[in-house]
């Protein structure tokens, strides 16, 4: 058996049920973990990237960005947190 591959997603609203304000702080974020190919067009990581889910704009976080980079992790988690942000697991089934 295989341990099951998750992803956190943060949702662009708070525990309140408020917009987070600014509206682009997905894009922004991903786009610190991003990088521009040789296309030089900007090429989001695989553990950081803009989701639509259910209509609305989340932020996805692979998990195996706590191994990769675990400041960014943490900074990541505790952005979420101080904001309020409403925060769930995704995980693939288990094998």
């Amino acid at each position: 058996m295989q341990d099951r591959h998750c992803k956190l997603v943060i949702e662009s609203v708070r525990e309140d049920g408020a917009r987070f304000r600014p509206s682009d702080w997905i894009e922004r974020i991903s786009s610190i973990m991003g990088e521009f190919g040789p296309d030089h067009r900007l090429h989001y990581a695989r553990e950081v990237r803009p989701v639509i889910i259910n209509g609305e704009k989340c932020l996805m976080v692979d998990e195996a960005l706590k191994e990769r980079d675990p400041e960014a992790y943490e900074y990541i988690v505790e952005f979420a947190r101080s904001n309020h942000l409403k925060v769930h697991l995704e995980c693939d089934p288990a094998s």
